[in-house]
């Protein structure tokens, strides 16, 4: 209750907090992501493969969050396969540059896509797997405020991905 109780008043507080955007080297965030994230590590949990990540200009502490989150459900949902794998990375799509989280989990069907960004919205049993269902929701929310955007790709039982654009500097509005 506890947590659920924390993780409401953090998505409460991410419409009002000012960004402090600044260049992030993502590929160094992403490292100390998975560190932190592996000293909670079991043996049953992934490996991250990280590919080439350029860098972006964003709020670094809200783009931990992001990360952190998107790397956490991807441990979860793919925790137990026989060969769990997660992969972070990047490509163009025409002139954007959209970073991406994928796992070979669990998956889901992306006829439920639309509630993904709920708050409280689960697309899988609470007793299959543990989580408050706010997570992606902050996740919609930060980037979001960063003037970018964020969906998801999956397959039942062929894993997920998720993906985030931010924009360029150029791009940014006034109070960005």
């Amino acid at each position: 209750m506890t947590r659920l109780i924390n993780d409401l008043l953090h998505f409460s507080r991410l419409g009002r907090q000012p960004l402090e955007c600044a260049r992030v080297p993502l590929r160094e965030l992403v490292e100390q992501c998975v560190a932190r994230l592996e000293e909670r590590r079991d043996s049953r949990r992934p490996g991250v493969q990280i590919g080439e990540l350029p860098d972006c200009f964003a709020d670094r502490a809200l783009l931990e969050q992001v990360l952190i989150n998107l790397l956490s459900n991807a441990i979860k949902f793919s925790a137990g396969r026989d060969d769990p794998r997660i992969e972070v990375g990047a490509l163009r799509q025409g002139a954007d540059l959209v970073y991406y989280v994928r796992d070979n989990g669990v998956g889901f069907d992306m006829r439920y896509a639309d509630r993904l960004f709920g708050v409280f919205q689960r697309l899988h049993p609470p007793e299959s797997f543990e989580g408050t269902g706010i997570g992606l929701s902050i996740v919609h929310r930060i980037i979001t405020r960063h003037g970018g955007r964020v969906w998801a790709d999956s397959r039942p039982g062929d894993g997920s991905t998720f993906y985030f654009s931010l924009p360029r500097p150029s791009e940014l509005g006034p109070g960005m």
